[in-house]
């Protein structure tokens, strides 16, 4: 043990490069244990939510969304008031803390639907949290040009957790209670704040958020600063629109799933069965692409081709999927869609925020890929329950919303194009400020 402590901290000795190659192996890792944690939850939350009834999905998208405008200015002030290491620490470790809660009330009660409902709104807003701190974080630890070269094979590792969660799921569902899942799941939650607090000793962050001993209580200006710097960035607004517009046709994806997998899987294992594999499968095509393409394809086609390109062919999908409403149709479409935000736009997305200050990493981003996204989310469920009762079909839904899709991917060119500006802006004003000292 003390050989290895020993060797750990020879690391400031060594050269950049090789101390660059270890950043990146502890964030592949750490985001690894992250993904691998929820997918191992996931299909029971899918299947929880089919349990409760279909046709009442639009509520647990709407307490998920709920439960997010709770999180949220609270997450706000304990950035404004604690060093983002205690942030990542204090958060992952009430994650943590959530599951074992969980643990002993379904070991106690069992899954009822209100335990159902509940865990299925936890686990949504668990997600897009613990997700969006990761990303902040790598956001702070790597520029954007650096960013380019590694958020690809970093995210490779979190698709490889995506991978393997899905298969421990199987084996330990089909051998354990949904108990021993939450404690399995809970280790590799823990695994991956070990990876924090080595990241945090092998790379000072490029922003500071030290303690502030002058908010020593939450106020209303401090707990929405995020959406007031928002309200005033263009740039932001920008991709609070692409955010939208994604989670719109994901929601929209989401529900006709959830319809056919409703009407054609009659019994509870085949639909665990199915979304287990479904996982699976985007996860094994994800982890290749960010291996092996996303950073090759950034470079060659660049990031406004990139944001554009998984939107027009979601489009295209839409198109076949409204004259085929079918079980294979919609697991194609969902392959492509949730694939391509793994391996293209995920990486895109977290890229567009290297080129931004602290306040917007770290607070306004969180509210986006929070509330935003779960607002989406509500929003588009009782929008979709809402035409579903007055008799539309689930193929004219997909036909109507093709629209969104091209929609989407003209503001993510737009985006890509706007963060070129500000990159270019900063590596500007960075040679200024080396030549004048």
């Amino acid at each position: 043990m003390n050989h290895l402590f020993r060797s750990y901290k020879l690391h400031k000795g060594n050269s950049p490069r090789l101390r660059e190659k270890r950043l990146v192996a502890l964030s592949a890792i750490y985001f690894f244990c992250l993904l691998c944690g929820y997918f191992i939850l996931r299909p029971i939350r899918d299947e929880m939510g089919i349990l409760n009834g279909v046709v009442n999905m639009q509520w647990l998208f709407t307490g998920t969304f709920v439960a997010m405008l709770m999180v949220v200015p609270v997450f706000g002030w304990v950035v404004s008031r604690f060093s983002i290491s205690k942030v990542l620490m204090y958060s992952y470790g009430f994650c943590i803390v959530n599951i074992l809660v969980f643990y002993f009330l379904f070991t106690l009660f069992g899954p009822s639907r209100g335990m159902a409902a509940a865990f299925f709104i936890w686990l949504s807003v668990f997600n897009l949290f613990v997700v969006s701190l990761f990303w902040s974080f790598m956001a702070d630890v790597f520029d954007s040009v650096s960013s380019k070269r590694f958020f690809g094979v970093i995210a490779s590792g979190g698709s490889l957790g995506a991978l393997v969660g899905p298969v421990i799921a199987n084996v330990v569902g089909s051998n354990f209670s949904i108990g021993i899942l939450l404690l399995v799941s809970a280790f590799f939650l823990l695994m991956a704040v070990c990876c924090i607090h080595f990241i945090l000793k092998l790379q000072p962050l490029k922003t500071k958020g030290g303690v502030k001993t002058n908010t020593p209580k939450p106020n209303l200006s401090q707990l929405f600063e995020g959406i007031r710097h928002m309200a005033k960035s263009p740039y932001l607004l920008g991709i609070v629109g692409f955010v939208l517009l994604y989670t719109s046709i994901s929601t929209v994806l989401y529900f006709e799933q959830a319809h056919i997998v409703e009407k054609e899987l009659l019994s509870s294992a085949d639909r665990l069965d199915y979304f287990s594999r479904l996982d699976f499968t985007i996860n094994a095509i994800a982890i290749f692409g960010q291996f092996f393409l996303t950073a090759k394809i950034i470079r060659k086609i660049g990031l406004s081709i990139v944001l554009a390109s998984v939107p027009l062919l979601v489009g295209l999908g839409l198109i076949f999927l409204g004259q085929n409403p079918t079980l294979t149709i919609i697991a194609l479409l969902m392959v492509l869609h949730r694939a391509g935000n793994f391996m293209l736009l995920r990486p895109g997305r977290e890229i567009l925020f290297t080129v931004t200050d602290f306040e917007e990493k770290y607070k306004s981003k969180n509210f986006i890929d929070t509330a935003i996204y779960r607002g989406g989310d509500a929003l588009v469920g009782w929008l979709f329950a809402g035409v579903a009762a007055l008799g539309w079909g689930l193929g004219f839904i997909a036909l109507v919303t093709i629209p969104l899709s091209f929609i989407w991917s003209l503001v993510g060119f737009r985006l890509g194009k706007m963060q070129l500006v500000r990159e270019n802006d900063l590596t500007l004003k960075k040679k200024m400020y080396e030549e004048h000292v």
